[in-house]
């Protein structure tokens, strides 16, 4: 029988006490020892199959702590894998439960930094889940649940790399978020300037956008910025469309006013619409300005102003008239009013032609009359030229045939100043005269009509006056020769013969012309250049008479000078 284990205490009851026992009993009973030997032999090999299984049960615990130790050798240097750490890790010697002792807190740690890990990245990628979510509008971003880690790279390096990726998806989430805001201001804008729902065109685009209510997120997704864009561009559309309508309602307000000459007071209601004829569509902004109610007033005052208008009609028919004819009147047209009046008189009393395309029709005619006065003004203003230095012409050659033109009287002075400015404007006509008629002639060349003048072709008044000019030019040549003629006959006459007096002088006159003979005479007179100078004569003894000496820049006294003279 084997011995009993030491470590039992004396206390307990061994197996050689049990074994005696054992014995005491079959004594009593009367076993035999075959029998005896047989239930030893059955005892003995009941305990060696309990050792059996109790070895057995300790082989596999140290196997299970084997294992237990590869496996957490194998999950540190795993950990410490995905982790990307430096270090390594050895067990060491020793048993395995001392083994296990030192591994034990190193992979509990491990898995701490691990788990720690996990949850960052697990939160950053969840966020990255959530921006993605909301670019790509799905509507449950919010109920998304934590994306599963990749555990096999927890390191620090992935980690920067999702951290940057966020980093990325955010700044473009802050950069939709903008546009976004953007895109609902310019709608808000545009809405209150044609009084459009506001909220009702944000809705209709995505629901978040009209709510107010704090902490609502604004979708960013590509399809709602698409949506905000396209309601934008539609919104200016109709925004370019109201302002080209009201403007031309303006327009046709502002002309039936002129028409029908409606008072400033009956005017200001609309002068918010008169105020935009000029504006571009990006200058309008104030409130309901270009709303549908203030489209309908204006359509409605310019029907009430049509029906008015055509009670006034045939008035302004004449009113245009007149102004057609004060046109062609300004710039020397001819045009035979009588007659016109005539015809819109039968016109506007027959009733077969539409009053407003006859005002058109004149608006037309006044616009074209307009546009040929504006081509004539030119040559006009250079005929009115003409004719003042004609006229200057006229005068100039009226004053200088008078003989008195030099006297000291009222007034000389001034006629004096206006020949020499004559003088001045004359030598300058026939440079105007060309000028003037190489204009009508390209004037003609390029409208392919003549150019008339009261009623009279302006080229065939221009070759009369030069004609005119010509043929006076050659009078007054004729004039001078001949004068010069006559001055030389009379000076060879009294060179020859002396000059004889008509009458007797008296005595104490001729002796005083006897004390004056020979002697010169200067009298003050008034020359061409406005100032005083000096006549010289002399008295002749035999004739009894002041002889005046003229030279070139002298001119003759008039007889009733008081010096005498036949």
């Amino acid at each position: 029988m084997a011995a009993m284990p030491h470590s039992f205490s004396p206390s307990r009851t061994t197996c050689a006490s049990l074994l005696r026992q054992l014995q005491m009993i079959w004594d009593e009973i009367g076993e035999s020892d075959s029998d005896r030997d047989n239930m030893l032999f059955q005892l003995e090999q009941e305990c060696l199959d309990i050792y059996q299984r109790k070895v057995e049960e300790t082989r596999k615990h140290k196997a299970d702590l084997y294992k237990l130790l590869v496996e957490a050798e194998a999950e540190v240097a795993s950990i410490i894998s995905s982790l990307g750490e430096c270090t390594s890790f050895s067990r060491g010697r020793g048993t395995l439960k001392q083994q296990l002792a030192i591994i034990t807190p190193v992979l509990e740690d491990l898995r701490s930094k691990k788990e720690d890990r996990i949850r960052e990245f697990s939160k950053i990628e969840s966020q990255i889940c959530q921006i993605r979510n909301e670019i790509a509008g799905c509507e449950q971003f919010n109920s998304v649940s934590d994306p599963e880690v990749i555990q096999n790279d927890l390191t620090v390096k992935k980690l920067g790399e999702l951290k940057s990726h966020l980093h990325e998806l955010q700044n473009e989430k802050i950069l939709r978020e903008q546009k976004v805001n953007s895109h609902i201001s310019e709608i808000r804008e545009l809405s209150v300037v044609m009084s459009f729902d506001f909220l009702n065109t944000l809705n209709e685009i995505h629901r978040s956008l009209g709510d107010s209510s704090k902490g609502t997120q604004k979708s960013i997704s590509n399809d709602t910025i698409a949506r905000l864009t396209g309601a934008i561009h539609m919104l200016k559309q109709e925004k370019q469309q109201r302002l080209k309508k009201v403007q031309d309602l303006a327009k046709c307000l502002i002309e039936l006013w002129d028409l029908i000459d409606v008072p400033i007071e009956e005017q200001k209601p609309f002068s918010h619409l008169t105020r935009l004829l000029s504006a571009s569509v990006d200058e309008v902004r104030a409130q309901g300005c270009l709303s549908t109610d203030i489209i309908e007033q204006a359509e409605v005052e310019i029907l009430r102003l049509n029906v008015l208008k055509a009670s006034k009609m045939k008035d302004l028919v004449f009113k245009r008239q007149a102004e057609l004819e004060e046109i062609y009147k300004e710039v020397h047209m001819d045009v035979d009013s009588e007659s016109a009046r005539q015809i819109l008189n039968r016109l506007v009393e027959s009733g077969d032609l539409d009053l407003s395309d006859l005002l058109q029709s004149m608006d037309d005619q006044i616009r074209k009359a307009k546009e040929q006065a504006l081509s004539r003004r030119d040559i006009l203003d250079r005929v009115e030229k003409w004719k003042f230095a004609a006229e200057e012409e006229k005068w100039l050659d009226e004053y200088e045939r008078d003989e008195n033109r030099y006297n000291a009287v009222r007034g000389a002075h001034k006629n004096l100043k206006r020949a020499e400015k004559a003088r001045s404007l004359v030598s300058k006509l026939p440079s105007l005269v060309e000028s003037l008629t190489a204009k009508i002639k390209t004037w003609e060349a390029d409208k392919g009509i003549p150019f008339l003048y009261e009623k009279e072709p302006l080229l065939h008044s221009l070759c009369e006056y030069n004609v005119q000019r010509q043929l006076r030019e050659e009078e007054k040549r004729k004039i001078r020769e001949q004068r010069r003629l006559q001055e030389q006959s009379a000076v060879v006459q009294e060179a020859l013969f002396g000059s004889r007096s008509a009458t007797k002088k008296p005595l104490g006159q001729s002796t005083n012309a006897n004390s004056m003979a020979g002697t010169p005479i200067r009298q003050q007179v008034l020359t061409p250049s406005g100032r005083y100078g000096t006549s010289t004569r002399k008295y002749h003894r035999e004739s009894g008479r002041v002889n005046t000496i003229t030279p070139v820049n002298y001119v003759a006294l008039p007889k009733d000078s008081g010096f005498g003279g036949s």
